[in-house]
């Protein structure tokens, strides 16, 4: 849930209604393929509920995806061809949000774009950087006392942040 963090922290309550008109609640079922290796993704998908696992194209699993977790978000910042399979493993439920319609929101909404590909960059950032620990490089005194830390900045959202994700939910619900 933590991750959803990142992005609805920087959103305002508008782009969150945005969100919520655009998008659209899917509920998938156990060994659905959401994300497939190698494609293109018309989509970006922000999971509601649920579990999800990132898996390489020999099923090796890379990461757990749970409630709050954004995906296809690095397709859509840099339109290449997904990394990973991102396959269903407990039913769950997610909002897609049709790349076509946030890349015309993102050109005629300038403040909204801001906002949106700020909240991506710290996601991604901080994405990177459990990566990187769990990887074993830099120091790693200082990102064992840092890895569940979430930067101040950020802490100063947290409320307003789930609180917006609540909203999100009633909203799709």
């Amino acid at each position: 849930m933590r991750k959803v963090l990142y992005i609805l922290g920087q959103l305002s309550d508008s782009d969150i209604d945005w969100l919520a008109q655009s998008g659209k609640k899917v509920t998938h079922p156990v060994d659905t393929k959401l994300i497939t290796l190698g494609e293109q993704t018309p989509t970006l998908y922000i999971v509601l509920d649920g579990e999800l696992s990132v898996q390489t194209n020999t099923n090796f699993e890379l990461a757990k995806i749970y409630s709050g977790e954004i995906l296809g978000e690095m397709s859509f910042i840099d339109s290449r061809p997904t990394s990973a399979n991102v396959i269903v493993t407990m039913e769950s439920s997610v909002l897609e949000i049709s790349k076509e319609l946030l890349n015309e929101k993102l050109s005629k909404d300038t403040e909204f774009g801001s906002r949106f590909y700020r909240a991506i960059a710290m996601f991604l950032s901080q994405r990177m950087r459990n990566t990187i620990s769990r990887m074993g490089y830099g120091d790693d005194k200082v990102e064992e006392e840092n890895i569940d830390e979430l930067d101040t900045k950020i802490l100063d959202n947290v409320a307003l942040a789930g609180a917006r994700f609540e909203r999100l939910m009633k909203k799709i619900s």
